[in-house]
């Protein structure tokens, strides 16, 4: 089969390698479709130490075409978006049959946009953040696929405010469709806001970005840090200050949640695709790209230049 390889000097190659075989717990896939993640980034870069040569991607759609010991044998053949630990930009990949989903007649290249995105920004509106009806909600990254999902979840919530922080006019433009009240330059957050203050902050960032956030919370309000986008230096918050103020402080990772509790991410995620299904919420993929062009999907995706959804065409 076909498959990317990212090679031990960070460069992709397209290669033929041997067709992987399901373990148990494990359908195989046929890929039509993969998607461009932040994951890919990192392990580009170092950040997730992997073996090289490595075949990346972590998320896929396409047909099973084969199971392992455990699974219903009736899957083959079934209509999937997958999440995986690996091997999505490839012909065929292995996924673990809990984070395997039937699409009913939703496109395969919708459902390759999902991905971990979806159950995250589920998750990160009412599984983590739970907003409730008329509060506040300011979503960082506002353009991206996450963001643009949270702030249609949130206002699917009750939310009666969202505020979305994007880097680019551009981006303020693109993100303008999904729903917000109010959309503000990263230069702009927070003196823009004023003495505004929100009940729920969705921060991927880091750093200064959630040092101001912790300030520009309401009381009760709270704050859900699920990623380090801008640097991994450690931010300090006084408890004794969010004890006084009833703030708190969250995180949220869905890869942690797939190994620890994979039925609760799988749960997240069907409700989130049922919600697309139903076209309560919209799926945007904004870009598409040949397996051979990875690199500059990854690239694009880094420098910021790109919004909503890319994926990746591997049939």
């Amino acid at each position: 089969m076909k498959a990317v390889v990212l090679d031990a000097d960070d460069h992709y190659r397209v290669t033929e390698l041997d067709e992987p075989t399901p373990g148990p717990g494990q359908v195989a896939i046929r890929v039509a479709y993969a998607g461009v993640q932040w994951g890919d980034a990192m392990v580009r870069d170092g950040l997730f130490a992997v073996p090289r040569p490595f075949v990346p991607g972590f998320e896929a759609s396409g047909h099973i075409v084969a199971v392992g010991a455990g699974v219903e044998a009736r899957r083959v053949g079934e209509a999937v978006t997958a999440l995986t630990t690996s091997g999505a930009y490839a012909e065929v990949v292995l996924a673990p049959a809990t984070l395997t989903f039937g699409i009913g007649s939703m496109p395969l290249r919708t459902a390759a946009g999902l991905g971990w995105g979806a159950p995250t920004a589920y998750d990160l509106i009412n599984t983590v953040g739970h907003v409730r009806p008329g509060e506040s909600v300011l979503i960082h990254a506002a353009a991206g696929s996450v963001g643009t999902l949270a702030a249609q979840f949130a206002r699917l919530a009750g939310a009666g405010r969202i505020i979305g922080v994007v880097g680019t006019a551009e981006r303020a433009d693109y993100a303008a469709q999904f729903g917000y009240d109010q959309l503000l330059l990263r230069e702009e957050y927070p003196a823009k806001l004023g003495d505004e203050k929100l009940d729920v902050i969705l921060d991927p960032v880091g750093g200064s970005t959630r040092t101001a956030g912790l300030e520009q919370l309401a009381t009760h309000g709270r704050l859900v840090a699920y990623g380090n986008l801008a640097t991994y230096e450690p931010v300090l918050a006084d408890v004794n200050d969010l004890l006084m103020h009833g703030k708190s402080l969250l995180t949220y990772s869905s890869i942690l949640l797939s190994q620890t509790h994979p039925e609760r991410l799988a749960d997240s995620a069907r409700r989130a695709l049922a919600l697309v299904a139903d076209g309560k919420v919209r799926m945007d993929i904004t870009t598409e790209y040949a397996l051979g062009d990875l690199a500059l999907a990854v690239q694009r995706l880094v420098e910021g230049t790109t919004h909503g959804k890319s994926i990746l065409r591997v049939a």
